[in-house]
This record gives C-alpha cells, structure tokens and sequence, in this order.
C-alpha cells in the first residue's frame, strides 16, 4: 500500500453506529457543535429526496478519525457532521451501542446523556430540538433508509501513526485542518483532567475575536467584579470550570421556544465588532510575548505569520508548565486586544462617523477608553494610523509592540506617549532609514520592525536617527523616488491632524483668528474651514497612490518631467473607486470632481489631498487651467509638508 494513502471504509449509519464497536471522542483542539436549523433541515431533506428517488445509497462525506486504540476514535475532520447523525438518531428514538463523547467538555458530554440536563450546551441542545422537528412525521421506511442507505466515507489513521505528522502531510496537501486546533490539542494534552478543562475554556473565550472577552469569560477571578481591571491570576486560581455568570440555566428556557433560547444567548453578547486580526495570528502575538523573557530567545527570528504557528509551537514548549502559562497570558492579551486597541464597527465607513472604536468594557455598559476627549481622539487616530497601514492580518509588529507595552503599563497617558514614540520611530528609524528599507522599492526589510524596535528584548522607541535626509530617499523632484508605503501619508496626516488639534483650540478656531490665519499658512493654502479636520479619520478604503499632476500629461507637454510628478509632493493617498476614474484627468479636472456631490467623500479625505486640492484652487483665479498645479506648487508643498513632519 502508499505509505501516504489512508485507510478507507465505505459505512452504512448502521455500520458507523452499532457494528463495529467504538466510542467516537471529539477532541478540545475542535470547535463548539454549531450546527444550526437550516443545515440540519438541509441534511433531512435531501435525505428523504434519496428516499423518494428510490437511491441505493445517499453519500453524506467523510468522516476521518485516529485510532487511540481500546476501541476509541478521535474525530480529526467531520465532528458537526457526526454529532447530528447522532442526534438525528436521539430524535428517532433509534437505539445505538458506539458512543459520542466530548473529551474535556463536561457541558457538552452531559447534554448528549440528557438533553434537559439543567447546565446545557446551548448548541448541542438547540440542534436536537431542530432534529426533532426536521424528522417529525417520518416513517419507518425513512428510518431504516437512513442506517442503510445513507453512507460515509471514513478515514482511519492508525494508532502507529505519529498524530504531529499526519497533520502535517494534511496541511501540506491543503486540507481544511486548523492549524490552532492542532496546537491547543499538543498543549491541552500536558494537562490534568481537570486543568485541561480550565485550559480549554479560556481557549474557547479567547478564541472569538469579535467580542469583548469579558462577555465570554466573566469571571472576577480574572477581571474583577466589574470585569473592568485585570486581577493578575495565576492558572490555578482561575475557577476549574464555566463561570455561571452571565449564563442562563436551562431550566429559564424549558417553556420557551429554540428561537427564545437562541435570542437570550444574543442577548448575552450584545457588543462585536469586526476583529483586526485573527485567531491564529493572534495566538503567535502571545507566544512572542511569553518567549521575550527567555534569555535565549531572538525576537528577529520568530516570524508573526500563522503559516509558521505550528512550527513555532515547537516541542521545547509542550509542557504543562508553558501550557499554564500560555493560557493565562492568552486572556490577559485578549483583554488588552479588546479594551486598549482600537476595533472597527460593523458598519461600513462614511464620510460623517469614525467607525474606529476605542472602548472598554464593564459590568452592564461599554465606555470610552479615556474620559478626556482629547486623549481619547488621539488614541484612536494613532491606532487606527497603525492599523490601516498594516492592515494584512499577518506580520502586525506595531500589534506586538502595543501589546507588550501594556503587558506593563495599562496607564492612559504613558500609553499615549509611547503610541506616539512609536509612530515618531517607525517614521525616523525605519521609514528615513535607508538601511532598513529596499533598495528597489522603499519598503522596509525584514526584520526591520524588530531590529529598529527591540534592544536586549526591551521595547526601544527612543529615535536614533538624527539627520534624516526624506529628499534623499523620497524624491525632491529631480530624480525618480523608488517609491512611498502608506505609513509615510497616513504618519504625515496624523501629524496634519495633531497639529490642527494643538493648536486651534477656543479663540483660535474663529474663522479670521491670527493662530487659525498661521495654522493655514503653515500649510500652504488659504483657509477651507476646519469641519474636515473635526470629522478626519483614517480610512481603510484610502489605500490607492495618486499623482495629482498625471503621468500621462507628462508626455504631452514640458510642463512637468517624470521625476517632478513622482516625488512626495505630487502623491496623496485616495479610494481605489476614485482613482480607477480620475487618474489620468489634470488637476484642475480632479478638484472640480473630488468635490463634487458625486464622489464617495472617504475616499478623497486625506488631509494632505485637500491641502493640495486647495492650492490649486487658490491658484484658479490667477492661472489658467493646465497651470493650476506646477512644480513650483509641488515643490513648495513637499518643503510645508517635511517642515510639519520634522518638526523644524
């Protein structure tokens, strides 16, 4: 036989249930039962649609389990699957020697013995009510169709089989294996019976990265009583099983319908968002946080990429010891994740409402981070700056660096002095470092995060360098720049928008002020009201470099060379919808466009865009239309723009 070919058997239902003795185990590295209504219905039916159709057998997939030997099989792939042909069977009332259990889920194995038990597992509960009203009013020639007819197709991997590899060989054939699954199961595994329960229901709390994890764990042993402040616990001081906090027994539903049952448990959680990074991702944020205090650990060598997250879980850390650890630092992280970094609403951005949120959680309501408005508007506008220049879910270096800082320090005002540090960091020692960038495109190398961040394995934002050249590395017009990455627009609207919040404030804010008249002329443009400023926030949908001079005019006339147009001055950051459209137009074209009704407003609210569309139609009433922006305008642009970013 191939070596890499799995045994395959073709069961009857009946085969799978009552022939060959064996207790199915679904493993803690699997998700929750989740099956809902519609999916069980949907299986139901086209069952009985091969019923009606006379079909010698109905083919319902795989199922692929690994043999622990003594007649136990662990379910690798097909666990939602099996759990409602089991449950299907409960409704039936069709008997079955093998066994379902769920390994480490107490919940979950008592709901399968007793349905009305008073502390359920709400989703093993709710899909035997729907499989009981998908079978009702079926007859026994359906039941005996459904041991008989209806076929899986199992996988069994030997016992002798190392679990690790057989993974391994999966994922490398691009099977849907979860590769944080595998992982909870090799650290689980270190673990007491009843520690491994503990270590699963953090696990699972954690795991759901669109929701406060307070609302999935609530526990005062870990957040206090109004789940609010971290308590710093230890792994076994945390409780040994579900807080009943904030979770409804059973029994409050045993009048009710599935459907009241589902809505108290939406109820519960009525606070999610749309996470910034996944769970994967998330999971090596943390591991790299726990190895920092090894002494032998190198930052630079760990790659924050879950491709890498089996590997970086090497065996070195499969112990009890570091699964204890792990655990507590994972929800330790989860609440720093949910309450000090900023998560983007469900909604999609306009023009008139930040959908970047910065709030924590307590008891009964969510707040701001920072009662101090002014505190609380930066926090957010340096995050989200963060976020939406490193926007991929992998490699989010700015993410560790948050949250290793607030691994020791949760105070509001140093963490806005670091945040800001940071950015001025990444700006001088990253960005106007030719050394950390490459040499085709300006993008920084890698590691460079970590090796310009990191000294000893300490956070470092203090900035070494002290002579930045920008010309030098992004163009002064007379030679080509071999490129700008987003951090450098939106560091430089960030700065724009820090300005304009320092500075007009109270009497400034008056239109003909002198500080408002200076805040203007320091930008290069005559006054465009400070609305735009007030309603500013960074948008991930601006991601499309824009010249605003065109490089097709540049063929068509002296105007303007190559390298005049592809210098900083001449490049602003825009929504793709737009750019796709008015790319090629001339600049006078594009400001009576970008300012019309028409155009999606997020798309072309760059701070340093308007600035630049303003210019131009300060120059409107002097100069002819294809003269409106020159490399006299843009030249003297860039020298406004480098003056806010450098301070000078």
């Amino acid at each position: 036989m191939n070596a890499n070919k799995l045994p395959l058997d073709e069961l009857s239902i009946e085969q799978l249930y009552n022939t060959e003795p064996a207790t199915f185990e679904v493993p803690i590295y699997q998700r929750n039962y989740a099956w809902e209504e519609d999916e069980i219905a949907a299986l139901v039916q086209d069952i009985r649609d091969a019923f009606d159709a006379h079909k010698s057998a109905y083919y319902i997939g795989t199922l692929v389990v690994f043999d622990r030997g003594d007649n136990k099989l662990e379910v690798i792939d097909g666990q939602q699957r099996l759990t409602t042909i089991y449950l299907l069977l409960k409704a039936l009332k069709i008997n079955h020697k093998n066994q379902l259990t769920y390994r480490a889920r107490k919940r979950s194995q008592d709901t399968l013995v007793n349905f009305d038990t008073e502390n359920s597992d709400l989703g093993i509960k709710a899909g035997f009510e729907y499989a009981k009203k998908a079978v009702e009013n079926i007859d026994d020639g359906f039941k005996q169709y459904l041991l008989h007819n209806v076929h899986i197709i199992r996988y069994k991997v030997s016992k002798d089989v190392d679990l690790n590899h057989y993974f391994e060989v999966m994922n490398s054939r691009g099977e849907q294996l979860e590769k944080h699954e595998i992982v909870k199961a090799t650290l689980g595994g270190k673990l007491s019976e009843e520690d491994l329960a503990k270590f699963v229901n953090i696990w699972e709390s954690c795991s759901e990265m669109n929701v406060y994890v307070q609302q999935k764990y609530p526990e005062s042993a870990a957040f206090g009583n109004k789940l609010n402040e971290w308590q710093n616990p230890t792994f076994d001081t945390l409780p040994s099983r579900d807080s009943e906090n904030a979770k409804k027994s059973i029994l409050d539903f045993c009048e009710g319908s599935v459907e009241e049952l589902k809505q108290s448990a939406q109820n519960d959680n009525p606070d999610t968002f749309q996470p910034i990074i996944d769970f994967p991702n998330f999971l090596l944020i943390v591991l790299k946080i726990t190895r920092m205090s090894e002494m032998d650990f190198v930052p630079t060598d760990f790659i924050l990429d879950d491709k890498e997250l089996i590997k970086q879980f090497d065996k070195d850390l499969q112990t009890a010891d570091f699964a204890k650890k792990f655990a507590v630092n994972l929800l330790k992280a989860k609440y720093l994740l949910d309450n000090y970094i900023v998560h983007h609403t469900n909604s999609e951005d306009k023009p008139d409402t930040n959908p970047w949120q910065l709030r924590k959680y307590q008891k009964d309501k969510i707040e701001n981070l920072s009662a101090d408005k002014q505190i609380q508007d930066e926090l957010v506008h340096l995050l989200s700056m963060f976020e939406v220049s490193f926007s991929a879910k992998q490699r989010k270096n700015y993410l560790f660096y948050c949250l290793l800082h607030l691994f020791n320090d949760t105070d509001i005002n140093h963490y806005l002095t670091f945040l800001r540090n940071l950015a001025d960091k990444y700006f001088y020692d990253v960005y106007l470092t030719s050394e950390n960038l490459n040499e085709s495109n300006n993008r920084p190398l890698p590691n460079s995060f970590d090796k310009t961040v990191l000294k000893d394995n300490k956070l470092d934002v203090a900035i070494s360098n002290q002579s930045p050249n920008f010309n030098g590395i992004y163009g002064d017009g007379c030679e080509l720049t071999k490129g700008i990455q987003l951090f450098v627009f939106n560091y430089t609207d960030y700065k724009l928008w820090k300005k304009y919040a320092d500075e007009l404030r109270g009497e400034g804010r008056k239109e003909g002020n002198p500080i408002r008249q200076k805040f203007f002329d320091d930008l290069g443009c005559s006054d465009f009201g400070l609305e735009f400023f007030d309603k500013f926030y960074f948008s991930r949908t601006r991601k499309s470099l824009e010249h605003y001079y065109p490089q097709n005019k540049v063929s068509e006339n002296l105007l303007l060379t190559a390298a005049q147009i592809n210098c900083f001055g001449n490049f602003a950051m825009i929504g793709s919808d737009a750019n796709s459209s008015g790319s090629d137009w001339d600049p006078s074209t594009k400001l009576s466009h970008y300012t019309d009704s028409k155009t999606p407003k997020v798309s072309v609210a760059s701070i340093k865009f308007m600035i630049m569309m303003q210019v131009c139609r300060d120059n409107a009433s002097t100069r002819a239309a294809d003269e409106q922006w020159i490399f006299e305008d843009i030249q003297r642009h860039q020298g406004k723009m480098i003056k806010i970013l450098t301070n000078v």
